[in-house]
C-alpha cells in the first residue's frame, strides 16, 4: 500500500519474529531497537511521526527518543482497556507533539502533564476517506472477496470456510474494504475498526470481550464482554444484524489531513528538543517545609450536641479535613459505644489522608471537671449524662490523650486559637443556640471557676418575674433568647394563628420552630419582631452585666442566632451600659463549626507546647 501510494522507500526493516504470543512480541520490539538506531542515524529525519498503540510503535519512538529526534504521535490519549493503553501512554510520554482524535482525548493528554500548546485536535486521518468515500459498485467488491482462497489459519482450524455464508480472508485494501463495511448487515470483532472507522457509517457493531470496551463510541456499538456464555453473540447479532444507525463523527469531520500538515509546519525545528511536562502546582521543597509538617499535625474533635453527635478530624490551622455526623441516641451505653466507634474509625482514615492524630478533643453541653475529663452533670437535651468518665474509655481504646471541656468554653477556645480573639488577652465569647453559654478567656487562659461553673451566661437573670427556664429559675437570658425560648413563642403564636403571613407555610409534618419566628419577622409579622427584639434585649442585659463584671476588650457572639441579635445588643450595650465600657465591640464570630474547632485546640494547644 505504501509502494502503491508512491511514497520513496528509503529502508525495508523486517522485525516481526513469527509466532502470536506474548514473547514473540517482546522479541519483536527487542530486534526492532536492535535494527533502528542503523536506520535513523542514515535517515537524519527532522520529525518521526508515530501512529497508534502496536508494540512496534512503541519500539520506533523508543529509538527516536533516545536519539533526539523529535516525536509527533498521532492517536493518543485515547482508552480502549487492555495492554494497548499501557503502550500507547508510554508513547505518550516520550513524543514531543500530538495529534490527537476526540475532545476526551486531548483532555486526557492534559491530565497526563503534556503541554496544551503541542496537542492538535485533528479528528482521525481515515475519517478524511471514509467520509469523502463515494458510493461506489459495492456489489462487485463483495463479489470478488467472496470468491478469495486465502483463509486465516485460525478459521481454517475451526472448519469455517466450508460454511458457506463464511468467507475469511487477511488483508483488505482501504478503499474496497470502506465499500463493505458500509454496506454490511453487521461487523463482529474486537477491532478497534470496529469502534472508530465504522462509526461514520453507521453500521451495526458487535464488539466482542473488553478490548475495545474503554473507548468511546457511537450509538451503532453493541458490546458483549463475556462473548462466550448464554449464546450472547447470537442474541446480539439478533439485535444488530441489519439495523442502520446515525453516522458518528466522534473521531473526526473529514479535515484532519490538512489540520495536521498545518501543525506539522508549525513546528519550530530551533526550538529546545528537551521535552517539558506540565506538572500541576506544588508547594517547592514541602518536604522540608515546617508549615507543611505542621499541617499534618492533627486532633480527632467530637461535638456532644443535643441532637447530633460529630466527629472531626482537624487540622493544625483548623481546616476540617473531614466530618461524620449521627443522631446522637438516647442511653449511656449506646452514646458511649457511637462514641467509640466513630472515633476508631475517623483515627483509621486519618492514616489514608496523612494527618498524624496527636490526641481527642471533647465538647459537650452541661458542667464538665476538665482535669478529670468527666461530665459532672449535662443539659436536659442530653439524657443520662451525669458522673461520666470520658477520658478513660477514649483513651485506653485509642491509645491517644483525651481533653473533655463544655461547649460554651470550646467556643472560646476555638476563637482564641482560630477566630476573633487571637492574640487578644482577654475576651468573652457567648453562644447562642439550643441554649446559651459561653466562655471567658482572661490573661489568655480559659476561666473555670472553682466549681467549673463559670461562663454560665445563659443563666444570667435579667429579669425577677420572666419566664421560667431549664435550670429551674426564671428570668434568665436563656428563657429569653434561646432557640427553645423562640421555638416556645413560635409554637404559642401558630397555635394562635398569629405566626404565619404571606409568603410563609408550615408543613402538617414539620414542627414549627425558631427558623419560623425568624422567617416571619422579617416577612413582616409584628408579633414576631417584638419576640425577637426582647430577645435581644435580654441578651443585650446580660452582656451589659458581663462588662461591667469581667470589663472584656472584646465580646463575641456566636451560634445561629447570633447576627439576628447583634444590632439589639449594641443598642442596649448604648442605653444601659456604663460609658467607661460602651465603647468594647461586640462581633459575631466568623467560624462555621466552633466547638469541632474548640475541641481540637484543646489537642492542639497542649500536645504542641502553646506559649502566648
Amino acid at each position: 500500500m505504501i509502494e502503491q501510494d508512491d511514497f520513496d522507500i528509503n529502508t525495508r526493516l523486517h522485525t516481526i519474529v513469527r509466532g502470536e504470543d506474548e514473547a514473540a512480541m517482546v522479541e519483536s520490539v527487542g530486534l526492532a531497537l536492535v535494527k533502528l538506531p542503523d536506520v535513523l542515524n542514515r535517515l537524519k529525519p527532522d520529525i518521526m511521526i508515530v501512529h497508534g498503540d502496536r508494540f512496534d510503535a512503541l519500539a520506533l519512538a523508543t529509538s527516536a527518543a533516545l536519539m533526539n529526534i523529535r516525536i509527533l504521535h498521532i492517536e493518543g490519549g485515547e482508552v480502549s482497556g487492555t495492554i494497548d493503553d499501557s503502550i500507547r501512554h508510554a508513547i505518550t510520554k516520550l513524543a514531543h507533539y500530538h495529534v490527537c482524535c476526540t475532545r476526551s482525548a486531548e483532555q486526557h493528554l492534559i491530565s497526563m502533564c503534556e503541554d496544551h500548546d503541542r496537542i492538535l485536535l485533528a479528528g482521525c486521518p481515515s475519517y478524511d476517506k471514509l467520509l469523502s468515500a463515494k458510493n461506489k459498485d459495492y456489489m462487485s467488491i463483495i463479489r470478488m472477496w467472496l470468491g478469495s482462497k486465502e483463509m486465516v489459519r485460525v478459521m481454517r482450524k475451526k472448519g469455517v470456510e466450508h460454511h458457506p455464508n463464511f468467507r475469511a480472508v487477511k488483508h483488505v485494501p482501504f478503499d474496497q474494504f470502506i465499500q463493505l463495511v458500509a454496506h454490511a448487515g453487521c461487523m463482529i470483532g474486537n477491532s478497534s475498526c470496529g469502534v472508530r472507522e465504522v462509526g461514520a457509517f453507521g453500521t451495526p457493531v458487535i464488539n466482542l470481550g473488553t478490548r475495545q470496551i474503554g473507548r468511546e463510541t457511537g450509538e451503532n456499538v453493541l458490546h458483549v464482554r463475556d462473548a462466550d456464555t448464554q449464546d450472547k453473540i447470537l442474541q446480539a447479532l439478533h439485535l444488530q444484524f441489519g439495523k442502520q444507525y446515525p453516522c458518528s463523527k466522534i473521531y473526526g469531520d473529514g479535515n484532519a489531513v490538512p489540520r495536521i500538515l498545518k501543525f506539522l509546519k508549525s513546528i519550530d525545528l530551533q526550538e529546545p528538543l528537551q521535552k517539558k511536562f506540565c506538572f500541576p502546582p506544588v508547594k517547592e521543597n514541602i518536604s522540608q517545609d515546617i508549615d507543611h509538617i505542621l499541617e499534618t499535625l492533627s486532633a480527632l474533635a467530637v461535638d456532644l450536641g443535643g441532637t447530633n453527635l460529630r466527629v472531626a478530624i482537624v487540622s493544625m490551622k483548623g481546616e476540617i479535613v473531614k466530618k461524620y455526623t449521627q443522631f446522637n441516641p438516647e442511653t449511656y451505653e449506646e452514646r458511649i459505644n457511637l462514641i467509640l466507634q466513630m472515633c476508631v474509625e475517623a483515627a483509621a482514615e486519618a492514616v489514608k489522608l496523612n494527618c498524624r492524630i496527636l490526641g481527642v478533643g471533647i465538647s459537650t453541653g452541661g458542667r464538665v471537671n476538665p482535669r478529670e475529663g468527666i461530665v459532672l452533670h449535662s443539659t436536659k437535651l442530653i439524657q443520662e449524662w451525669n458522673s461520666v468518665d470520658l477520658r478513660t474509655p477514649l483513651s485506653d481504646t485509642l491509645h491517644l490523650p483525651v481533653w473533655v471541656d463544655n461547649d460554651g468554653n470550646c467556643a472560646a477556645l476555638a476563637e482564641r486559637k482560630f477566630g476573633q480573639g487571637k492574640g487578644l488577652e482577654n475576651f468573652v465569647t457567648l453562644i447562642t443556640g439550643t441554649g446559651i453559654g459561653g466562655g471567658i478567656i482572661h490573661h489568655h487562659e480559659l476561666i473555670h471557676g472553682s466549681s467549673f461553673c463559670a461562663a454560665e451566661f445563659g443563666h444570667l437573670v435579667v429579669s425577677l418575674d420572666g419566664p421560667d427556664c431549664s435550670c429551674g429559675s426564671h428570668g434568665c437570658i436563656e428563657a429569653y433568647a434561646s432557640g427553645m425560648a423562640l421555638q416556645r413563642e413560635a409554637k404559642k403564636l401558630h397555635d394562635e394563628d398569629l405566626l404565619l403571613v404571606e409568603g410563609m407555610s408550615v408543613p402538617k409534618d414539620e414542627a414549627v420552630s425558631a427558623a419560623h419566628l425568624i422567617q416571619a419577622a422579617k416577612l413582616g409579622n409584628v408579633k414576631a419582631q417584638n419576640i425577637l427584639r426582647t430577645a435581644g434585649t435580654a441578651l443585650g442585659l446580660g452582656v451589659v452585666n458581663i462588662l461591667h463584671t469581667i470589663n472584656p476588650s472584646l465580646v463575641i457572639l456566636s451560634g445561629v442566632l447570633a447576627s439576628h441579635y447583634i444590632h439589639i445588643v449594641k443598642d442596649v450595650i448604648r442605653q444601659q451600659a456604663l460609658s467607661s465600657v460602651q465603647d468594647v465591640d461586640v462581633v459575631v464570630s466568623d467560624l462555621v463549626d466552633p466547638a469541632l474547632l474548640g475541641a481540637a485546640s484543646m489537642v492542639l494547644d497542649y500536645t504542641t507546647r502553646r506559649i502566648c
